[in-house]
């Protein structure tokens, strides 16, 4: 008889957490292996747990779930991860991809949708929106000769990149990222000089028109 999937669910929230296991648990009848708030207690799950799939957010307190998602394709490669974040698909869905999600959703959709993805990649499928595939398979015929210029930023930087278009000041970003006040100037630096951008209010015009694409 073939063991039945679990999952595991990786974000800061506790009450999305819940939310996301009670859901998955009646419409699936997955079995909860166990939630983390922070890439250091994920590590430790996996480890114990083993999960046929983990569900992760990519925006953890002072963390880049990225990162995460890297380590669980390099370490749990018979761990599936999908992707759930508030971030636009645009910005981060082929990022999530390339670092080793099996899909990515968006945490506005319906919540038959993050079943449908979950369902997907525990059937082997590929989980992301028919316009994200579009894009991809474009990328591929034309072999993207056109790269865009945030593709120079780390994901941490077009963390801080994504929120600086959204009209967040250094502090509020520092909060919502868990990082230093310090440090967010230092990554808002960094950004500047890899886009080019000759001042502050440079990038912020520039952020904000990036985000309005989405």
């Amino acid at each position: 008889m073939p063991i039945r999937p679990n999952f595991i669910v990786v974000d800061d929230h506790p009450l999305y957490r819940h939310g996301v296991t009670m859901l998955i648990g009646q419409e699936l009848r997955l079995d909860c292996a166990g939630e983390a708030g922070s890439c250091a207690e994920a590590l430790e799950l996996l480890s114990a747990t083993r999960p046929s799939i983990a569900i992760v957010d990519i925006s953890l307190q002072g963390q880049s779930g990225l990162e995460l998602v890297r380590t669980i394709k390099a370490e749990y490669p018979e761990t599936a991860v999908l992707v759930v974040s508030m971030h636009e698909e645009n910005l981060y869905g082929e990022r999530a991809l390339k670092a080793g999600a099996r899909g990515y959703v968006m945490k506005h959709e319906s919540p038959g949708v993050l079943v449908g993805a979950v369902r997907d990649v525990i059937e082997g499928r590929i989980a992301v929106s028919s316009e994200l595939r579009e894009r991809m398979l474009e990328g591929i015929v034309g072999g993207k000769a056109d790269a865009e210029p945030v593709d120079r930023l780390s994901d941490r930087e077009l963390e801080v990149f994504t929120l600086i278009g959204k009209g967040c000041g250094a502090a509020e970003i520092a909060e919502k990222l868990g990082l230093s006040v310090k440090t967010v100037n230092a990554y808002r630096d960094h950004i500047k000089d890899k886009l080019g951008m000759p001042s502050a209010s440079d990038l912020r015009k520039f952020a904000v028109e990036w985000g309005a694409r989405g």
